[in-house]
């Protein structure tokens, strides 16, 4: 792994076992119709509070000692579930927002891949492509991943961070303090709505704990939103 896997003061910090949890906000209307949202703000369903609340029990277990979000608004939401159990403020930032896809946000998977279908190719390929004439993901990870490291490095000896965020965002955030090169972020597969992936410290930086978890499998709609 590369030296930003540890973050800030990473010799130091590699001894002190914290636990950064990165949790995907609930389902939205969009989600279920394989629209991408991209950084488009769009609540959460019915189904999509239900979830948050159910998960929110989960990872209270975890006794989290502080919680950062998304601030758009399936986020945010999810985000006050968790908070509601806790008792812990909630830290918005828009730089954990999700990816900003231009003109492919609003469209549907098949529309995406009607109109771009190149670009969409060479993205899978793993190439940098500005999806719809948005963002690269490397400058997602520019911008999400120093600001969970920031939050990580105020965490006490065994402390536990939840990030709550996007699927596109949470994962090359995970690729970035991983220390993976970004053609192969895709590898790292997408989050089901209101589940999470565990990274904990070691002696050489952030490790993948868990990937996925919180729920019997079930397939993943709309991961980059």
């Amino acid at each position: 792994m590369n030296g930003s896997a540890g973050g800030t003061g990473a010799g130091a910090a590699a001894t002190r076992g914290r636990r950064i949890v990165l949790w995907r906000h609930g389902q939205t209307a969009w989600n279920l119709e394989r629209r991408f949202q991209g950084s488009t703000d769009i609540e959460l369903t019915g189904t999509g509070v239900a979830q948050a609340r159910r998960a929110a029990r989960l990872l209270a277990a975890l006794r989290p000692d502080a919680i950062v979000a998304s601030d758009l608004k399936r986020a945010a939401a999810t985000a006050a579930e968790l908070a509601a159990v806790t008792g812990l403020p909630v830290a918005h930032d828009a730089a954990l927002r999700e990816t900003y896809a231009g003109e492919w946000q609003g469209l549907t998977h098949d529309e995406i891949i009607g109109r771009y279908g190149e670009q969409y190719a060479a993205w899978k390929r793993g190439e940098p492509v500005r999806r719809g004439g948005g963002e690269l993901e490397t400058e997602v990870a520019d911008r999400a991943a120093p600001v969970v490291l920031a939050q990580a490095d105020k965490l006490p000896e065994g402390g536990t961070l939840v990030v709550v965020s996007h699927g596109g965002t949470i994962r090359t955030t995970i690729g970035r303090l991983l220390g993976l090169e970004s053609s192969s972020w895709e590898a790292l597969g997408g989050l089901t709505n209101c589940c999470w992936s565990v990274l904990g410290e070691g002696a050489r930086g952030w490790r993948l704990l868990e990937h996925n978890a919180g729920t019997l499998p079930e397939p993943v709609l709309g991961d980059d939103d």
